[in-house]
């Protein structure tokens, strides 16, 4: 190749000590399979497409775990600390859940850029891209505080299990390549996609943490950013193809290739490869004109990478395997065994069985009682019929209702008596204490205005489970004044788990903690009438969303067309 992008030369960035930390769950920050560089490294001229640089003087912040800043995020975890900053697991205690800290002094030669590329970052609001929260210069330290995924698992992880099945791979790579797509569209480069910036979900979505936000804090530069982001991903993606790095140097716990051959295609490194997905990695990787010879053209952004993805055959995901049910064991029921238990000797199939013995000859006895027997059943149950039918007749003359009893027996209790009056909703309010303390609270009049179409929705979210990062969110219903709380009656739009929740029949003001309200019923789908199981009385009820639908961009937001409460 002519020259070598950042991917090409990552290597030089961990030929340092060992690094502080290594974690391999996904719930680090982006210094996991990271090295210290020393004061006096020395980087290999590559093309000049990637530009850093160690900065002895401006050392990192000395701080300890315990250190809060803006008296909000509780340093617990270091998992990085080098080149003058340092990366954290640390607390919210405000929302109560675990988010990722880089911090640096504000004198850094960096601390400008890291904050510029951090807020351009977070504008960009993509799921697909851990998000960042906050972005302060604060103390003379300047922080940058980012989601944390402890669900998620590191591509560096899943590669040390060995290569990926085709299926698996095509995901990564269509996805990444989507991904920085759309960030390249909005002028956001990442310029660092190594296995530890990819983190895989429980769900199966990729992530990608650290845009524009890594490269800033390592000075990383480049004069052709798209060109080198496909070629990071094209790397990623021989990568999972063959469990190899593809570039000399060993990296990121892989193996690199044989010094002195150059870049070989997947196929030839390892038999069994998917030739779709080893041409494709060619085509992202050796971008520089190295593919002239191929038939399809190199692929030198994100956006042609994608395209290239889309025109492929798509690969299906592998079928499941099927245990064999074990094999039937035929069992003999003969004197002196157990039944149900195969003998300890089974006959042979030439072996004669023993016939059995005769049934012993009837009675004229026996015959005249079974006939007398039958007679009788024959009589009851002509008797029991008739009464069934004059009972029936009687109803229907007098009007009376029939209703079910718990045993499933009959009976004819006075008339039905119709469901409770109507309890007004006087106000309502959005309820997402685990979260940021509001989803579309402008919507929330739309939970109760008596109309189906319209309806109040929640955020986005990556899983049915709100992406494991809260337990539920709902609404709080104001009733006004203490009422009796009969039936609860929920329209979604789509299949939702759902629980109903009450406050303290003295509670003043509405709980803000949803272990303030006690929850007295649950149901899930599109229509759910909730029924505590006793007489219960409140002035607040929450009903709180525990599982979400899932839409039609395959994404998951929970949607509430109407509430209606009845005593």
């Amino acid at each position: 190749m002519a020259e070598r992008s950042t991917a090409a030369v990552d290597v030089a960035d961990n030929s340092g000590d060992e690094p502080l930390t290594a974690k391999a769950d996904g719930a680090t920050a982006d210094g996991v399979a990271e090295a210290q560089q020393t004061a006096d490294t020395s980087t290999p001229d590559t093309g000049g497409e990637r530009k850093s640089g160690v900065l002895g003087h401006a050392a990192a912040p000395e701080l300890h775990s315990g250190h809060k800043l803006a008296r909000r995020y509780r340093l617990e975890e270091c998992v990085t600390r080098l080149d003058g900053f340092s990366s954290w697991r640390a607390v919210d205690e405000k929302l109560r859940r675990a988010v990722g800290v880089h911090l640096l002094p504000a004198h850094h030669p960096r601390a400008r850029s890291v904050l510029a590329a951090a807020r351009s970052s977070a504008l960009l609001g993509d799921p697909r891209f851990v998000q960042v929260l906050d972005a302060v210069e604060e103390n003379d330290l300047v922080y940058v505080v980012h989601e944390w995924l402890p669900d998620a698992t590191e591509l560096t992880s899943l590669l040390a299990a060995g290569p990926m099945e085709a299926h698996d791979a095509y995901q990564l790579v269509s996805q990444v390549s989507q991904a920085m797509a759309a960030a390249h569209r909005e002028g956001l480069a990442h310029l660092r996609l190594t296995p530890g910036a990819i983190l895989r979900t429980s769900s199966g979505q990729y992530r990608i943490r650290g845009l524009a936000v890594n490269a800033a804090l390592r000075g990383i530069t480049s004069e052709h950013p798209q060109r080198s982001d496909t070629e990071a991903i094209g790397a990623l993606l021989y990568a999972s193809l063959t469990q190899r790095w593809p570039y000399e140097n060993d990296a990121y716990g892989l193996s690199g290739l044989p010094k002195g051959v150059g870049l070989i295609a997947p196929d030839q490194v390892r038999a069994g490869v998917h030739r779709g997905l080893a041409e494709l990695a060619m085509r992202a990787l050796a971008n520089d004109g190295a593919t002239a010879s191929r038939q399809e053209p190199p692929c030198t952004t994100p956006e042609e990478l994608a395209k290239a993805i889309a025109a492929m055959p798509r690969i299906r995901p592998p079928e499941p395997a099927f245990t064999a049910p074990p094999e039937y064991q035929r069992t003999t029921y003969q004197q002196g065994t157990t039944y149900g238990r195969a003998s300890a000797r089974p006959a042979s199939a030439t072996q004669p069985m023993a016939a059995a013995p005769p049934p012993p000859l009837q009675s004229r006895t026996g015959k005249a009682l079974k006939w007398s027997v039958a007679a009788l059943l024959i009589a009851a149950l002509g008797l029991g019929s008739w009464q069934l039918a004059d009972t029936l007749l009687d109803r229907g003359e007098s009007g009376g209702s029939t209703t079910q009893t718990p045993d499933g027996g009959d009976k004819n209790p006075s008339p039905v008596v119709e469901s409770g009056k109507p309890v007004p909703i006087v106000d309502a309010k959005d309820f997402d204490p685990l979260g940021d303390g509001a989803e579309k609270p402008g919507d929330i009049s739309k939970t109760y205005d008596g109309d189906t179409s319209t309806h109040w929705q929640t955020d986005f979210y990556e899983s049915a489970d709100f992406g494991r990062l809260k337990k539920g969110l709902g609404v709080v219903l104001d009733l006004g004044e203490v009422k009796q709380i009969g039936t609860v009656k929920v329209s979604f739009v789509g299949d939702t788990t759902v629980q109903l929740r009450a406050a303290p029949f003295d509670a003043s003001a509405a709980p803000t903690s949803p272990d303030e309200f006690t929850k007295v019923a649950e149901g899930t789908g599109d229509n759910v009438a909730l029924r505590p199981g006793k007489g219960v009385k409140a002035r607040y009820v929450l009903v709180w969303l525990t599982e979400l639908p899932q839409t039609d961009e395959g994404n998951f937001r929970g949607r509430v067309s109407e509430i209606k409460i009845t005593s």
